[in-house]
């Protein structure tokens, strides 16, 4: 059975390149474009891992991730924080506040995103 990831990303390009090559790999993909309806996905698909941008409409990704970290049917999955603030303070707050690794989109290409999924997820 493949493994479902979670994209919380509000870039509809970055979706679809990112959605693009998880598939290619086997996973199956679902989408979501604010922090909101990333968080309603969640609870309602159970993913085996959410990647999460930060900065996103309606709440931002540290919010998300704490009601994930904070809701019995969401505390346990992965998250992986995508995005474009790569502030140290960011980087710690994030790590501090549960996310398995914080990934900065300008720093990698999808491929070595999708490289330090499947390491995850293979664990």
């Amino acid at each position: 059975m493949s493994k479902k990831i979670l994209l919380v990303e509000d870039d509809k390009m970055l979706t679809e390149m990112y959605s693009l090559k998880f598939a290619e790999f086997g996973y199956k993909v679902t989408q979501a474009n604010s922090g909101l309806s990333g968080y309603k996905l969640a609870i309602k698909t159970k993913p085996d891992i959410i990647m999460l941008d930060i900065i996103l409409p309606e709440m931002d990704g540290f919010s998300v991730l704490k009601k994930l970290k904070s809701n019995k049917a969401t505390e346990n999955i992965p998250v992986f924080f995508l995005t474009n603030l790569k502030q140290e303070e960011d980087v710690i707050r994030g790590k501090k506040e549960g996310a398995v690794d914080y990934l900065v989109k300008a720093d990698l290409t999808p491929a070595q995103v999708l490289e330090k999924i499947n390491k995850f997820l293979k664990k």
